[in-house]
């Protein structure tokens, strides 16, 4: 029943960095902000690799902010 839930976690997280990433990709904000969002979706991605929950949580954070408009410095 856990693997159930586990499987059902990384394909909610799997489909949700998918559409973050698709999000980013059609942002129009300076070149510098694009990486730096990319470079969360890097974190979050690996992160799923060691702890699903955390990666969940973490891609849950960043949605938010995209939402919000609150995008991160670019270089």
């Amino acid at each position: 029943m856990e693997r159930d839930s586990q499987l059902e976690l990384y394909e909610l997280v799997a489909s949700r960095l998918k559409e973050a990433h698709t999000r980013v990709r059609s942002l129009q904000v300076p070149e510098g902000v694009r990486m730096a969002l990319s470079r969360k979706l890097l974190v979050v991605t690996a992160a799923a690799k060691h702890d699903l929950a955390d990666a969940a949580r973490r891609l849950d954070r960043l949605m938010k902010d995209l939402d919000e408009g609150r995008f991160p410095e670019g270089d």
